[in-house]
């Protein structure tokens, strides 16, 4: 028996850790990743397609598509993506979804896409909504 003592009640928001990547998918994503940069942008597309539910995948289509509404598209599927992965691992619309969790980086680099792009085609609204969330899930942010 344990000497430590046991809190029967959350102080603060709750924090939602999503689950870490596949080894294999993580594999398959770095190689993509790692392709020559004319066919990197097509590499990363396949990953995304074979595994549509990898948030990093389109993470990572995103930050290697043309900046406007290409980018936005894809981070705008991962981050819808996102939030039905964070309702299944156990958020429910509040709580804290921190950067410092490397498994929470794809949902989160999604919405930060989201709303740089967002600006970039002169959705100001979207791009001001998305920044509020992201501070919401992580107040201390990428530091």
């Amino acid at each position: 028996m344990s000497d430590q003592p046991i809190s029967m009640s959350r102080s603060g928001p709750p924090e939602t850790v999503m689950p870490a990547l596949a080894a294999h998918i993580a594999h398959e994503l770095a190689q993509a990743q790692a392709s020559e940069p004319a066919q990197r942008r097509a590499a990363v597309a396949a990953i995304a397609a074979r595994y549509p539910s990898c948030l990093q995948a389109w993470a990572a289509l995103g930050r290697n598509s043309t900046p406007g509404i290409e980018a936005y598209m894809a981070f705008r599927v991962g981050y819808h993506r996102g939030l039905d992965q964070l309702r299944a691992n156990g958020w429910r619309g509040s709580g804290y979804v921190r950067w410092v969790h490397p498994s929470n980086h794809g949902i989160l680099e999604c919405l930060e896409g989201l709303a740089v792009n967002a600006g970039v085609i002169g959705e100001e609204a979207e791009a001001v909504r998305c920044q509020q969330f992201l501070l919401q899930l992580d107040p201390r942010g990428r530091g």
